[in-house]
Formats: structure tokens, C-alpha cells, sequence
């Protein structure tokens, strides 16, 4: 399958700026694309995953990605999708940003050769552009009445919209007339609330080069509560195992809804189609085995396979296989159980020797332990009956944890099904 229907069959396409066009242009080899990426973080989430899974799909079928980190763009703010206004950060922490994130996106995309793929900044050509001269040449070309129509903009002026912010889309659109102009990048792709600054883009293109460019967008994910996928209750889904630990990683994958599989598997994955379509027609409770895969592919491509492995075996090997034979067999990968996996490979938190000695209140612990955003949520959650501790259902919402609890120094609290944290006197 050309390059095209490979993305439209597994649900990336939102809009399209000419479809046809996109067609043409995906359907023969060597395009070169965009897609931007703003170090706000130390580090993508996986809300950020969606347009760099559609990436890999493209250069896998010849197409050259243009991986934009923009370190120029980061300064000002993208009020797109934002309630109020981002932190303003410091030029060194958006420039030790942006190489975390460049090593990032290395798992995901070949960038060993300039042919293949390359990372830009877009700080390169943003920091020298003077003022007046920016005003006069760019400026011009837009229309204050038509960015007002702009969803993103519409949105932000009811909280407030600063001038800043409101200058984000003159730079973006800036972007793709310099990609355009320098590496002849005639498409950009972005998330759904994208679209604004990307017809900007075509629009001054267009008016600066007198050439076409163009434009597609992907859906927005949320699941079945209308929330913007990729957040849990401790916040989002960070790829850096610092911020997120590998197990949580693999754990908030293989959590996901039953009905959510078969769409996540065509995103975030690169199994067949096919092979898709089997495993998201299971019914429960074969579907946790999808999930399984789900999880294990996930996790392999954003932190390699023997740290996926690891977490199937440490996760799996404790709550029982959804395979009996105790393995991941996809058509890329497999993966064999090992016995000796132990609790050392769970997410582990260290509580002081005094506080142990001294007692703590369960509640106090899983919240602080991580796996409770709040001594409220943790105590609903005994009261609900998904509490547990050293697999021993908790009740007792007053219940102080001691020295007594912990076995060769350490203890193991779960919250529902999967959600484990591992807790050790230190």
C-alpha cells in the first residue's frame, strides 16, 4: 500500500487542506514533510506521539520527515488548545529542552543520514530576524480580522489573550516559508488544533514564493470521558522514565478501555492492519491480551525492547499472562517469560526509616507514594475496595502502615487492577 492509504486506513487523517494533493503527493516517494515540536518540557508525552507515529509510517514508505524543535516559537507560546497563558521559560532551559527531546524522537525516526530525515530548530532563523523588518515583509500579509476567526484565538480571548501569544501563528507561518524556501518542504502535519497556523503557513507561502504548499491535520484523542488522551491521575504520560516510570508507562497502555484498542493499536503501534483487526476483535476476556501487545509494542518503541520486556515480565509474571504460554508474539516481535522476575522491577518509592518507625496513615501513603493524586482519592478508593496492600485487600481507611508491614524491607501497594508502586525503607 502506498503511503497514503496506509495513514487514511489507520484513522490519521483529520483535515486536509486538498486531498487530493495530499494523495498525489504521499503516493510518490521523497516528499518532504514537517512537523513541529515546542521544548515547553524536558520531554514529549504522549499526546505528542500521534503526529510522530504518522512520521515514522512516511519515511518507512520513502518520504523525508523535517522534525522542527521549535526553540524559537517556544519563547512566545502556541495559545492553541491553552486556557491561559504557558510559563515563560529561560533560553537555557529551552535549549537543554529541545536536546531532550531531539534524542527522543531519535527512537522513533532514522535521522543517520540527511536523505532519510533531519531535526531543525527553528531558533536558527527566528532569533536574527529584526523587528521592523519582520512587521513589513511578513506582517503584511495578514489580516487581524481573519486570525480573530481563528477557533484558538476565539477561545482565548473570552480568559484573556496576550499580544505575545497572538503573534504565535505569524511565526509558524514564518516556518513553513523558510522550510518551503530551504528544503523544499511542501507539506506540514499537526494535531487538530493545528489548522489555524498551518493554512497561515500555505497562505503566506503562497503570497511570499508563489508556490503551493499544503496541509493535513489528525483528530484530537480523547477516551470515553471526553478527556484529552495521554492523562492519568498522576497527569500526563511523559516518555522520560524521571517523570514517568517505565512500569507506568507499560501500565497506562495496557489500562486502556476495551472499546479504545483496535484505534490504538493502528496509532501508536506498527503491527499489519490485519493483524490489528484480529486482536481488537477479541471480546473479554481474551481483549486483555491486545492490550498486553498494545502495552508491550507501545513500550518497546519508546523505551526499546528489553525495557519493554523487563516491565511484560515484572507486570505479567505477577497478575498472570493473558497468553498462557506466558509470551508477547506479535508479527515484529516476541517476547518469553521469565521466571525470575521480582518486585525490584516495579516503580519503587523510598520512605524515610523514621516515618516507617513512626507510622504512617495509608491514605498519606499511596498518595505520596504516587499512585493517588490525594489523601481524598486514596481514601475512595479503599472504600471502594480497590486498595491493597501486600495483596491483602485494605478497608480501614484510618489504618496506619508500620514496621510490621514491611517484608525483607519492603512492601508492595497496588490500586485496582495494575497500579503498583513498590515502597522500601530508606
Amino acid at each position: 500500500m502506498n503511503a497514503f492509504d496506509i495513514l487514511e486506513q489507520r484513522g490519521f487523517f483529520y483535515q486536509h487542506t486538498d486531498e487530493e494533493a495530499t494523495k498525489k503527493l504521499l503516493n510518490a516517494e521523497g516528499e518532504a514533510f514537517y512537523i513541529g515540536i515546542d521544548p515547553t518540557a524536558d520531554s514529549m508525552h504522549v499526546g505528542h506521539l500521534l503526529p510522530i507515529m504518522a512520521a515514522r509510517h512516511l519515511q518507512r514508505h520513502g518520504h523525508r520527515p523535517v522534525i522542527l524543535i521549535g526553540g524559537g516559537t517556544a519563547r512566545v507560546g502556541d495559545p492553541s488548545g491553552k486556557t491561559e497563558m504557558r510559563k515563560m521559560l529561560s533560553e537555557q532551559d529551552i535549549a537543554d529542552n529541545a536536546t531532550a527531546l531531539r534524542q527522543q524522537v531519535g527512537r522513533f525516526l532514522d535521522f543517520s543520514d540527511d536523505d532519510k530525515g533531519i531535526l531543525v530548530n527553528n531558533s536558527d532563523w527566528l532569533d536574527g530576524l529584526g523587528y521592523i523588518e519582520f512587521l513589513r515583509d511578513v506582517g503584511k500579509h495578514f489580516s487581524v480580522n481573519r486570525m480573530l476567526t481563528a477557533e484558538s484565538v476565539k477561545q482565548r480571548l473570552e480568559t484573556g489573550l496576550s499580544f505575545l501569544e497572538f503573534n504565535y501563528t505569524l511565526l509558524q507561518a514564518y516556518d513553513f516559508y523558510v522550510l518551503r524556501r530551504d528544503r523544499n518542504c511542501r507539506f506540514q502535519f499537526g494535531g487538530q488544533d493545528q489548522w489555524g497556523n498551518i493554512v497561515a503557513g500555505i497562505d503566506l507561502t503562497r503570497r511570499m514564493l508563489s508556490q503551493e504548499v499544503y496541509g493535513a491535520t489528525f483528530p484530537l484523542l480523547t477516551n470515553s470521558q471526553g478527556q484529552k488522551f495521554g492523562k492519568t491521575v498522576a497527569g500526563a504520560v511523559w516518555l522520560d522514565p524521571k517523570r514517568t516510570s517505565t512500569t507506568d508507562y507499560y501500565q497506562f497502555w495496557r489500562n486502556v478501555e476495551d472499546t479504545e484498542v483496535t484505534k490504538l493499536l493502528c496509532f501508536f503501534t506498527d503491527l499489519p492492519v490485519a493483524e490489528i483487526q484480529r486482536l481488537g476483535a477479541l471480546e473479554a476476556p481474551a481483549i486483555n491480551r491486545a492490550k498486553e501487545i498494545l502495552a508491550f509494542e507501545a513500550t518497546a518503541l519508546a523505551h526499546g525492547f528489553q525495557e519493554a520486556e523487563r516491565v511484560f515480565h515484572a507486570i505479567a509474571g505477577r497478575f498472570g499472562f493473558a497468553d498462557p504460554e506466558g509470551k508477547i508474539q506479535t508479527s515484529s516481535r516476541i517476547a518469553q517469560f521469565r521466571p525470575e522476575s521480582s518486585t525490584k522491577d516495579l516503580p519503587t518509592y523510598a520512605l524515610g526509616k523514621a516515618a516507617a518507625e513512626a507510622g504512617i496513615w495509608i491514605c498519606a501513603l499511596f498518595t505520596e507514594s504516587g499512585l493517588q493524586t490525594g489523601n481524598g482519592a486514596a481514601r475512595r478508593l479503599i472504600q471502594g475496595g480497590g486498595a491493597y496492600l501486600n495483596e491483602e485487600r485494605l478497608t480501614d481507611v484510618q489504618r496506619q502502615v508500620t514496621l510490621q508491614d514491611f517484608q525483607d524491607g519492603e512492601l508492595v501497594l497496588r490500586a485496582g487492577k495494575k497500579n503498583l508502586r513498590r515502597v522500601v525503607i530508606e
